[in-house]
C-alpha cells in the first residue's frame, strides 16, 4: 500500500505523531489541530477505538478509510469521493503582483476569520500551526493564503487555500499556491492535496498548477 492511499493515518504515524492521540489500533490528531482520525485497518475492534477518541460534539474526518457501517456511538455524517493530486513540478504562470508574507502566530486570528468565511477545509483554531502558511493582505487585511497540512515521508500537503470573495479572480491563491508547492519541491517533498472529486474546475485549475489525479478516495465524516 502506497502511504497516500491512508494518508491520515500514516501522517498521524509520521509528520503528526506529536499531535497524535491514541494508540496503535486508533488514532486522531489533537481536535484544536484538526479533525482528522483513523484506524489502523477496519476491523470492528479498531473502528470501536476510534469511536473511543471522539470527543463531544467534534466531528472526525477519515480518508482513504472505506467505513461501511459507523463504529458503536457513532454516525456516519456524510461522505464523498476526493480526487487525490500530486505535483512533481510546478508549472510557471504569469504572476500577479502581489506580496506575499510568511504567516505565523500574529496573524493566526484573520486567518481562522478568513477560512470560517471561505470554507477551503477543516481549519481549526491551531490548524495555522501545522506548517508553513503564506498570504497577501490588502490595505492590513488577509485577503488570501495557502499553506501546509499533512506531513508524510516524502510528501507535504497542500491545504488552507482560500481567497476572500472580494478579492476572487485576480489570481492571488493560484500564485501563493505555486510559493508553497515551490517551497515543498525545494525541500525535496512532493506536493499533494485533495479536491472533491466532482468539482471538476477545481480539478482543472489544479491542473494548471502541475498538479495530476493520482487517486480517488473515499471520505467519511463521522459524528457521535
Amino acid at each position: 500500500m502506497h502511504l497516500l492511499d491512508r494518508p491520515v493515518w500514516h501522517a498521524l504515524r509520521s509528520g503528526w505523531a506529536a499531535l497524535a492521540q491514541g494508540d496503535g489500533d486508533a488514532l486522531r490528531i489533537d481536535p484544536a489541530y484538526g479533525p482528522f482520525a483513523a484506524s489502523a485497518d477496519d476491523d470492528a475492534d479498531r473502528l470501536t477505538a476510534l469511536a473511543a477518541l471522539a470527543t463531544g460534539e467534534s466531528e472526525m474526518w477519515l480518508v482513504g478509510q472505506d467505513v461501511a457501517v459507523a463504529p458503536p456511538g457513532m454516525t456516519i455524517a456524510r461522505t464523498a469521493t476526493l480526487a487525490q493530486m500530486v505535483a512533481k513540478e510546478v508549472i510557471p504562470a504569469p504572476a500577479p503582483p502581489l506580496e506575499w508574507k510568511v504567516l505565523g502566530e500574529g496573524d493566526a486570528a484573520d486567518m481562522r476569520a478568513l477560512s470560517l468565511l471561505t470554507r477551503p477545509g477543516p481549519f481549526g483554531p491551531l490548524t495555522h500551526r501545522l506548517g508553513r502558511f503564506v498570504g497577501v493582505r490588502d490595505h492590513g487585511q488577509l485577503v488570501a493564503m495557502a499553506g501546509e497540512r499533512m506531513r508524510l515521508p516524502g510528501f507535504t500537503e497542500v491545504s488552507g487555500v482560500c481567497t476572500h470573495p472580494d478579492f476572487r479572480g485576480r489570481g492571488l491563491a493560484g500564485a501563493l499556491m505555486r510559493v508553497v508547492m515551490q517551497a515543498m519541491l525545494n525541500r525535496g517533498e512532493t506536493p499533494f492535496l485533495h479536491a472533491y472529486a466532482a468539482h471538476d474546475r477545481t480539478i482543472a485549475l489544479y491542473e494548471t498548477l502541475g498538479f495530476a489525479v493520482r487517486a480517488r478516495l473515499p471520505m467519511t465524516v463521522l459524528v457521535r
